[in-house]
């Protein structure tokens, strides 16, 4: 009887051994790393068969054992998950319980135009284009805002998403971030502000944001065109008439380009552009509605990046002789 015992004991010793030793032994994939993907509702089951149709070479049935075992099958989730060959039985129950799906990430950058944002998408890996065939005006339908310009309308930063995730819903985070953004800066508005609605203060931004060459230089930037608001005086800013442009502009600024009207053109035409002309940043929106307190009218870039800025327009004419012509 004692052999017996002693058998059994050593038999199962042994299977623990064997399964302590399987449940942490790297699974062996076919390629260096597998996408796995678990759809919602998936039972345990289908879990494991989906783990092996994904490039790992397991058998299911042990796999489903082991799932059912641990009492956590169901508290696996949905998504779309990354495995390597460091990857054990053990660690991949945890990767599914915990949920950490293999993300990408695209970054929008501060300044840029929808036509960019659009295009920076276009190339983002395994991130579903359901935008593609959409124009503008569609995408802010979809969006839950008909009607309203998608220049500016979407927040500068860097956008986790899951594989296959829709380009539709990382522009929904985006816009949601944008109108969060704008109405905190909104909330911090100078009462002297020349600007009456959040949508003028975005269209500022954006401009501010594409004639800021130093972070220093912002809110006094911002001064100018609130000073030339505030008196009714033309903002006359070149990006703005780069925009109305649009993707014929060449690089090459002439003087008929400054002389030719189109909605834009912040030299033929009064106020505020009718759109935003770029996306702004959490800074740039502050600027619009915070500027600082001066009597600035005219700036010039310094060659360096920084602006010199002006009350007068002799003192600005001597300043582009200067800095622009080496007079």
């Amino acid at each position: 009887m004692r052999i017996f015992f002693s058998f059994v004991l050593a038999c199962v010793v042994g299977i623990a051994g064997a399964g302590y030793l399987w449940l942490h032994h790297p699974l062996s994939l076919v390629t260096p790393t597998v996408d796995l993907s678990i759809e919602p509702g998936s039972s345990g089951r289908e879990i494991a068969a989906a783990v092996v149709e994904s490039g790992v070479a397991i058998n299911p049935d042990l796999l489903y054992a082991w799932f059912r075992l641990s009492g956590l099958s169901r508290q696996i989730r949905a998504g779309s998950y990354e495995l390597n060959r460091e990857t054990t039985p053990r660690s991949l129950l945890d990767k599914l319980v915990r949920g950490e799906e293999a993300l990408r990430s695209v970054t929008l950058v501060e300044g840029w135009t929808f036509r960019q944002v659009r295009e920076a998408l276009g190339k983002a890996d395994q991130l579903k284009p359901d935008s593609k065939s959409l124009s503008a005006d569609d995408i802010m339908q979809r969006l839950g805002k008909p009607g309203v310009p998608a220049e500016g309308h979407f927040f500068p930063d860097t956008y986790t998403y899951s594989k296959g995730s829709s380009d539709m819903a990382l522009l929904l985070r985006a816009m949601h971030a944008m109108d969060k953004r704008l109405q905190a800066a909104w909330s911090q508005r100078d009462p002297k502000s020349p600007v009456k609605t959040p949508e003028d203060a975005l269209i500022l931004a954006s401009i501010i944001e594409k004639e800021t060459g130093a972070p220093a230089d912002r809110t006094k930037i911002a001064s100018v065109f609130s000073n030339r608001l505030a008196i009714g005086m033309r903002l006359q800013t070149d990006p703005t008439v780069i925009y109305g442009i649009g993707a014929g502009f060449d690089g090459n600024l002439r003087k008929k380009d400054l002389q030719t009207d189109t909605p834009w053109n912040t030299y033929t035409r009064n106020g505020l552009p009718p759109t935003a002309i770029a996306m702004p940043g959490k800074a740039a929106l502050l600027a619009s509605v915070q500027p600082a307190p001066t009597r600035y009218l005219y700036f010039v870039a310094r060659g360096d990046g920084s602006s010199h800025f002006s009350t007068t327009l002799d003192e600005h004419n001597r300043a582009v002789n200067r800095y622009q012509r080496g007079q």
